[in-house]
């Protein structure tokens, strides 16, 4: 039954029905969260006995005499840089381990290149005009940080393949007053896709006007499979250094999503060339992280068996409320033309596109009825999706039987926004 074929007598009938379903909802007085890609409970409670890791001075002072309880090693412990440098795909010199946020070392990193610049390059606070490519659906938050510090914000089509890189190299190659471009590479956030081989090395590849363009890989769930078919994203640092362009990337992670996100730890990854600057940057800003929480994660990651045997923990619970959602999308918006959907193999999200100019509706009548969602429009540069088309769906938090309800509920909402505007035409 596509929605678009039916008559107005038909779509009217159809919209009481819907109604009726609606105020039953609303009857019922939920109130569900699918607004953020945050951990639930019981995720946050595989990682509880981390905090009973260190147990006396044997276990604070590392072999080599550091005492992880004072000052120093502004780089981060050297195991810790180790196991994070492994999981971005580079070595263990060229990263830098902080505080618990990856955004926060983003959001430095942004800051450092305004006031001091980077090789090539002047601060980026002179430039008359500054500019950043933000790949469209994206994470909100990385928009916002460039938003913030006052760039122009240039919205980037995402194809199934990763950013359109016809669009970056044209953009890229001619204008020098682009900076950057923000790039979420594995189980992007929203849509949950891979960038494709040719995608990073057509990146690697990049000859920027600016030279002082660089582009920012946030890691975040690079180990965050879901199925037992993972997908696999080539190394951009690999692949930069063949192509001659070291300098080109900084690249991000953290542990926020395999322990704790208020309590985890984040690394920042970059040549020698950047690191240098970078590190003048923490050289003011820092005596030394907290190696209390490094050295935590090292011992308690090792005891479970390290970061893969976690991240089987982590998908036992999370893959249950993906299938869920996939399941009841499929049985109530199939066929219908009322909305597509992604079927991610990794990350935290499903990236839902709605009938064009109906995304701000279902969001309203969702919240109407008890269920939060991300704000319709959040996944495109200053929150305006040209198309009201988007919506990102976060199934992680609730628990899986309220996961369930909020899906159905969203499929509700998606057919009266649909019904509504067939009815307007």
């Amino acid at each position: 039954m596509e929605f678009g074929k039916l008559s107005k007598t038909e779509l009217k009938t159809l919209q009481a029905q819907l109604a009726k379903k609606f105020d039953a909802c609303k009857a019922m007085g939920l109130k569900l969260n699918m607004a953020r890609g945050k951990p639930s409970a019981e995720q946050l409670d595989l990682s509880l006995d981390m905090l009973d890791q260190i147990t006396s001075r044997s276990n604070v002072v590392l072999p080599d005499g550091t005492d992880c309880r004072n000052y120093g090693l502004a780089d981060g412990l050297p195991e810790m840089r180790g196991m994070l440098g492994k999981m971005m795909g580079l070595p263990a010199e060229n990263v830098i381990v902080g505080g618990n946020s990856s955004l926060n070392m983003m959001f430095d990193a942004i800051s450092c290149c305004m006031t001091h610049g980077l090789p090539g390059g002047k601060p980026w606070c002179l430039e008359e005009h500054r500019k950043f490519l933000c790949p469209s659906p994206g994470y909100d938050r990385h928009f916002g940080v460039t938003e913030y510090f006052g760039f122009e914000l240039i919205t980037v089509p995402m194809l199934p393949t990763g950013p359109d890189m016809d669009v970056v190299e044209k953009l890229v190659f001619s204008d020098p007053d682009i900076k950057g471009i923000w790039c979420v590479p594995k189980y992007s956030n929203p849509t949950g896709i891979t960038y494709s081989d040719e995608t990073v090395r057509r990146f690697a590849a990049l000859k920027p006007a600016a030279p002082d363009f660089r582009i920012f890989w946030d890691n975040a769930y690079c180990v965050h499979d879901l199925t037992d078919t993972p997908d696999h994203l080539l190394n951009l640092w690999d692949e930069c250094q063949k192509a001659g362009n070291p300098d080109l990337p900084v690249f991000f992670a953290s542990t926020s999503k395999i322990t704790f996100p208020g309590a985890g730890v984040a690394a920042m990854g970059a040549s020698d060339n950047n690191l240098q600057v970078f590190r003048k940057h923490y050289k003011y800003q820092t005596i030394g992280p907290d190696k209390l929480n490094q050295l935590r994660h090292l011992l308690f990651l090792k005891k479970v068996g390290g970061i893969p045997a976690q991240m089987c923990r982590q998908r036992a619970i999370i893959a249950p409320k993906f299938e869920a959602v996939e399941q009841i999308f499929e049985q109530e918006l199939a066929g219908k033309g009322v909305a597509a959907w992604t079927k991610p193999n990794g990350g935290y999200f499903i990236s839902v596109d709605v009938t064009p100019g109906c995304a701000k509706r279902t969001v309203a009548l969702c919240k109407e009825a008890g269920v939060t969602l991300t704000g319709a429009g959040a996944t495109f540069p200053y929150h305006k999706d040209p198309q009201d088309s988007n919506i990102r769906v976060a199934p992680t938090y609730p628990p899986l039987e309220e996961v369930k309800q909020a899906a159905k509920l969203f499929c509700l909402c998606a057919q009266m926004a649909v019904c509504e505007k067939l009815l307007e035409s």
